[in-house]
């Protein structure tokens, strides 16, 4: 067989590492909160152990000390990109043929800032998969995350209208299927968001938790998807009937197709006391203690809202000025 050379393999790697994304910004109802209530995972590298803790927020990431006002029956717009503050359309949301679905789920929360992802979720929004009657292989059929990227890294989502208000983790979501032929190979991609629901409703959906609505073997985690595909059912429990989906192959509609950051109206999202950002600690989203953010943590940029002190003797600098800061 014949060997790459160190070259070819840095240029492999290069390539695979510019392939992943992280959800990083949030409209609602057409107006820009940008990262203000993201839990923005510390890197754009997946998570392949549907077992872990880290299914439910990507742990790591710090939760800032805002929440997102959002009114039951409004649509919010999840956004995803490749690097950190990088809110461009000039490349794909993803790229590197990381076809899948795309997935949002919410779980109601006592504090969407303290809160750590292990209540149930019950799944909102759904855009999987179509076949393509043109296509030889699943690489052909339309896929949630190929309309992602038509539509500059947006998806749609529409908060249930008779939900319950209070507060709630909106957990956005792609499952790559690209190497998922065998066990552990399903490359999934999450970001939760922190918001406050209002309303007059009184539902509360069943739920699921992760870890535990997915297993390895699942037909939509593992599955071949260059080979022919004669139907495809994503993981997880069905859309709650409140929520909603998109047929993979769709236009982009509202906000996908017109919302432009840095253009239009812009949203504050509500600050929280820096007491209640400190008791942030450990589970899914850990890293902010005392206002502080972990080593390797981001803690400037571009549109960055949360803590800017680094802990454990790190220091904060510049990585991709002036979009992305790291405590290093």
């Amino acid at each position: 067989m014949k060997s790459l050379s160190f070259a070819a393999i840095a240029a492999l790697c290069a390539q695979n590492a510019a392939a992943h994304a992280l959800f990083q910004a949030l409209w609602v109802d057409g107006a820009d909160f940008g990262s203000q209530c993201a839990r923005t995972p510390t890197s754009n590298s997946p998570v392949t152990n549907v077992a872990s803790n880290d299914l439910r927020c990507n742990a790591g990431s710090a939760r800032p000390a805002a929440k997102c006002s959002v009114k039951a029956g409004s649509t919010v717009t999840i956004e995803m990109h490749q690097q950190p503050n990088d809110r461009t359309c000039t490349s794909e949301a993803i790229g590197g043929a990381h076809y899948g679905p795309v997935l949002a789920y919410m779980s109601k929360v006592s504090d969407a800032v303290t809160a750590d992802g292990s209540t149930g979720w019950f799944k909102v929004f759904q855009d999987s998969w179509a076949k393509n009657p043109a296509g030889a292989s699943g690489d052909d059929d339309f896929w949630g995350v190929k309309d992602l990227n038509k539509c500059c890294g947006k998806m749609n989502v529409k908060i249930p209208a008779d939900l319950a208000p209070g507060d709630y983790l909106l957990r956005a979501e792609v499952i790559a299927l690209h190497s998922a032929g065998s066990a552990g190979g399903a490359q999934l991609y999450m970001t939760c968001y922190q918001i406050s629901v209002s309303g007059t409703g009184t539902a509360s959906p069943p739920t699921v938790l992760f870890p535990g609505a997915y297993k390895a073997t699942d037909p939509g985690i593992q599955v071949n998807i260059h080979a022919a595909l004669a139907t495809y059912v994503a993981p997880g429990p069905t859309v709650y009937a409140g929520g909603s989906t998109k047929t993979a192959g769709g236009a982009c509609a509202a906000c996908e197709s017109t919302c432009t950051a840095g253009s239009g109206p812009v949203a504050t999202a509500s600050a929280v006391s820096t007491s209640a950002a400190a008791s942030a600690t450990g589970g899914a989203g850990g890293g902010v203690s005392g206002c502080t953010v972990a080593k390797y943590g981001q803690c400037g940029g571009n549109g960055y809202t949360g803590c800017t002190n680094c802990g454990s003797g790190a220091t904060c600098k510049d990585v991709s000025a002036p979009y992305y800061s790291q405590c290093q």
